[in-house]
């Protein structure tokens, strides 16, 4: 290889490699990557596991007409290298610049736009029914990982998909386990077997003369059957839950060697109705430091690529003073448990699951049965808290209504990332909860200022009587020591004649921002610090004047703002918060500004009105 890995024609020049210019071209993809994120962060581990299976898929089929969706889509970068947009990776996850997940409107090549795990099966067997009824001839490969496999709706999809008999392909990335060369010879053996043309005839053959004997025919066609069972039983091992399912099964094959996984994939091609291949990798492949701490470079900020270390740290942040003041919290009250969707770490859980591993719950990625495990945990007594992403606690929505809040079980929701979280985009920002967690009755809902606040709430949460959900922010907080302290109420900061701010959680700092701004320009604001989201704290109407300004990281529509506005009918009120739509990536200062939530846009809008 003597090319740059901009000046190639992906996926075309992919066509015309040999087996040694693929091997290279691995490593270039791979140096290409570690360079490329340690300058602007992102899913690192993920994508180093996933270089040789990309090549092969992308040599075996035809995208775009052959149709490949990515589970989760953190691991499509080596996908869109070789589609034709290394070119777009000095500018990844930046603000106009390539997203770090599948975008149909970025190219032709991401056939669907994803972000949350185990949605791949589903979409690719409706895509799959729809090519039939359509009388079109394409593959549909759906790539998904055995951390997605852990959310029921693989299942689904899968239970679905096999009972359709329609043709697809399931491509499971296993990093899970290693690769055992003995059992995977065997399975590449019998995969070929099962496959061939000439197998299948032959099966059906052997099938049709024995039925014909007489008077025997048929329950000596059964027994086959029953001994064909045994022998997949006893070969195929893990793969027997996806013959049941009606698939195919293939494998497993050692997802680093490119010629077997250009074979199995062949073969996949080759074979009539659903096909499920198994193919193993290793997550942070050729490059040492995320090979010995995958779930660190999974998602990591600019690093040092010679040493791994992050370049920026954040202090203290949000997911931290969570974990230890559940912690200190768990130590005085055994009924404390902990539950989480595999996001042990991320969440600030780890010290609390070594310290009290039998109080802690981690489900996989399996939002809605988490919080339904969480519901059995209250009613039994116990007072779990559930650590979840903004966004990915969407997931359970259902299940927070009817599981939990319905009953006023005491379940405490810890929503991480709530707000615009910059890079990873519209799939990510937590912009929702405010607004339909507000529409659930029997809710109570907080937003911490600090993370003097936070630690507050917490322990706030666990003196009611029924749910209860703390939103914050990704990232370091501050700690107010002259902050007035929480005590379930909203907190008047400031007095003003002329017009007050009331900045809901992390907000507050901006009003702070803006009070002092408008000072300058001679208009005397007050300031509220909304801790209090619902139930909804009134009484610091009685001293604000007319005007009232809102700030909140959540969409406007159903969000903080409006429900003051119906509440307050008296007053004048207007809301900041983001418009009725999907934020994409970027920083979050570079998103507050465009959407003129920063303190200098507000400022200036606010003046406009007087």
């Amino acid at each position: 290889m003597n090319k740059d890995l901009t000046e190639y024609d992906f996926p075309s020049d992919l066509k015309s490699m040999d087996e040694d210019q693929m091997e290279l071209l691995s490593y270039a993809i791979r140096d290409f990557l570690i360079d490329k994120v340690s300058k602007t962060g992102g899913h690192l581990a993920s994508n180093l596991g996933i270089v040789e299976l990309t090549i092969a898929l992308h040599r075996v089929f035809e995208s775009p007409r052959d149709k490949i969706i990515w589970d989760v889509g953190h691991q499509s970068y080596v996908h869109k290298i070789l589609t034709g947009r290394a070119k777009g990776f000095d500018h990844l996850r930046q603000m106009d610049g390539l997203s770090g997940f599948p975008k149909a409107k970025e190219s032709e090549h991401d056939v669907f736009d994803t972000g949350h795990s185990s949605t791949s099966v589903s979409a690719a067997a409706g895509m799959a029914a729809a090519r039939d009824l359509k009388g079109e001839d394409h593959e549909v490969i759906a790539v998904i990982g055995d951390g997605s496999l852990t959310g029921g709706m693989a299942y689904e999809a899968l239970n679905n998909a096999g009972a359709s008999k329609a043709k697809m392909i399931v491509v499971l990335n296993d990093n899970g386990m290693s690769i055992s060369r003995n059992i995977g010879g065997v399975s590449q053996h019998l995969s070929k077997l099962r496959t061939s043309r000439g197998y299948l005839k032959a099966k059906k053959a052997i099938k049709r003369t024995v039925q014909n004997i007489p008077l025997i025919g048929d329950e000596l066609s059964m027994d086959l059957g029953h001994i064909k069972d045994r022998v997949k039983y006893a070969l195929l091992s893990g793969g027997v839950i996806f013959e049941e399912l009606g698939f195919t099964y293939l494998g497993p094959v050692d997802g680093h060697n490119i010629r077997e996984t250009i074979e199995v994939l062949e073969l996949a091609k080759q074979a009539a109705g659903p096909v499920f291949v198994h193919v193993m990798t290793k997550k942070g492949k050729g490059y040492r430091t995320a090979e010995k701490d995958p779930n660190k470079f999974h998602g990591i900020g600019p690093f040092d690529p010679e040493t791994g270390k992050v370049l920026a740290d954040s202090g203290m942040t949000y997911s931290q003073v969570f974990g230890l003041t559940l912690l200190d919290l768990a130590e005085h009250d055994d009924r404390i448990c902990a539950v989480t969707a595999a996001m042990c770490d991320a969440t600030g859980l780890g010290p609390f699951s070594k310290r009290y591993p039998r109080r802690f719950f981690d489900v996989g990625i399996a939002e809605a049965h988490g919080v339904t495990f969480a519901a059995g945990l209250a009613k039994s007594g116990m007072r779990p808290v559930v650590a979840i992403y903004s966004s990915f606690l969407q997931r359970a929505y259902d299940q927070i209504m009817e599981d939990v809040c319905l009953q006023q079980l005491p379940v405490i929701f810890a929503i991480d990332r709530a707000g615009v979280v910059g890079a990873d985009g519209e799939t990510h920002h937590g912009i929702f909860d405010l607004s339909y967690l507000s529409a659930m009755p029997n809710m109570t809902v907080l937003a911490p200022a600090d993370g003097r606040q936070l630690a507050a709430m917490l322990g706030y949460a666990m003196t009611l009587d029924g749910p209860a959900a703390i939103r914050y922010p990704r990232g370091g907080c501050s700690f107010d020591p002259d902050g007035k302290p929480f005590d379930g109420k909203n907190i008047r900061l400031a007095l003003g004649k002329d017009l007050d701010i009331w900045a809901v959680g992390k907000m507050t700092g901006t009003g702070q921002q803006v009070r002092e701004l408008l000072a300058r320009r001679g208009i005397d604001a007050g300031l509220v610090d909304v801790t209090t989201v619902k139930p909804m704290d009134l009484a610091p109407l009685a001293d604000a004047p007319k005007k009232i300004i809102t700030l909140e990281d959540g969409v406007l529509t159903g969000g903080f703002g409006e429900r003051l506005a119906a509440a307050a009918k008296d007053f004048d009120v207007t809301s900041f918060g983001w418009p009725d739509q999907f934020i994409e990536h970027g920083s979050c200062g570079e998103l507050y500004k465009k959407y003129d939530l920063d303190a200098d846009s507000i400022t200036e809008r606010i003046c406009e009105s007087f």
